[in-house]
């Protein structure tokens, strides 16, 4: 997923003059590319991420389009207030982009579990969140976040993120996506990388569910988040994220509001697939985290 924003990237810059990538003293043979081409428009500004906040800001004032690009928490929860007070406040056209979302660097513990970035973030006024399943979906909203004057977070995953879908397809920010259509009660929501999981688990169970992606998590399509809760009764959300704050609170706020409003025929039961309010104190890799804390499907969930 990493490759696919960076090569993205790579290709906005060569129409777009005022696209500016920095990054925290990582990602070599990934962003190298970017770098060799476009070298006046490339910084490492070494392991400092509240500086780099600044800087990214303070290019953005002067007219960039400006991409900042770390590990999961270094670019997101080390530098929350920057975010807040110098991009955000200001609207500034700057974009975050954490690679290694969830528990894609499970191995290296839990100062490397990306699990509270969506909450902490969502929370920040003018902030678009972003987190795409697959590959083709980074290459998507790059393009999107390369037109889009202000302030986004891209959450993507590691590397080696198999492509989902077959198919190219366009969206608007806040678009969900349906990748599987269905009669049936049910609906899988899911963001991120964990798609991938959720579309082979209902192929191998033979579940009669659709399956949506939500590359959005803020905002989101209220009147096709309205047209899938008249059609579905039962929900599962599932998210590689902390409960709190995460894919299935947005989704549900969002419900509440149009619920409360009279906008919703019924009301659906939504399940939630997320992490429970822990710390995980092991380390392993990503999918035996996920295993670990019990983010896997289950037919229950679709009786």
């Amino acid at each position: 997923m990493r490759t696919a924003f960076i090569q993205q990237l790579i290709e906005e810059a060569r129409s777009n003059e005022k696209i500016f990538l920095l990054i925290g003293d990582l990602g070599y043979n990934v962003v190298t590319p970017f770098a060799e081409e476009f070298p006046d428009r490339f910084i490492n500004v070494g392991i400092c991420e509240q500086n780099m906040v600044g800087i990214a800001s303070g290019l953005a004032m002067n007219g960039y389009n400006v991409y900042i690009y770390s590990i999961g928490n270094f670019p997101t929860l080390r530098c929350i207030e920057q975010i807040r007070n110098d991009v955000c406040y200001y609207r500034g056209n700057v974009k975050v982009v954490s690679v290694g979302a969830g528990f894609a660097y499970g191995s290296s513990g839990v100062s490397h579990h990306a699990t509270e970035d969506i909450g902490m973030m969502r929370t920040l006024p003018n902030m678009v969140i972003c987190s795409p399943s697959d590959p083709s979906e980074a290459r998507i909203i790059t393009h999107l976040s390369a037109s889009y004057d202000g302030c986004m977070y891209i959450r993507l995953g590691k590397a080696g993120e198999k492509e989902i879908y077959t198919q190219p397809y366009t969206m608007n920010i806040g678009d969900i996506h349906c990748y599987r259509e269905s009669t049936g009660k049910s609906a899988i929501i899911a963001s991120g990388s964990i798609l991938h999981y959720a579309v082979n688990w209902v192929k191998d169970n033979n579940i009669n569910t659709a399956i949506y992606s939500l590359p959005f998590v803020k905002p989101i399509n209220r009147e096709q988040l309205k047209a899938l809760a008249d059609k579905h009764t039962n929900i599962i959300v599932i998210d590689e994220h902390q409960k709190s704050g995460g894919v299935a609170s947005a989704i549900l706020e969002q419900l509440g509001d149009l619920y409360s409003e009279g906008k919703l025929q019924q009301f659906p039961k939504v399940h939630r697939l997320e992490i429970d309010d822990q710390f995980i104190y092991i380390a392993g890799n990503q999918q035996y985290l996920r295993d670990f804390t019990h983010l896997a499907l289950n037919n229950t969930l679709f009786e």
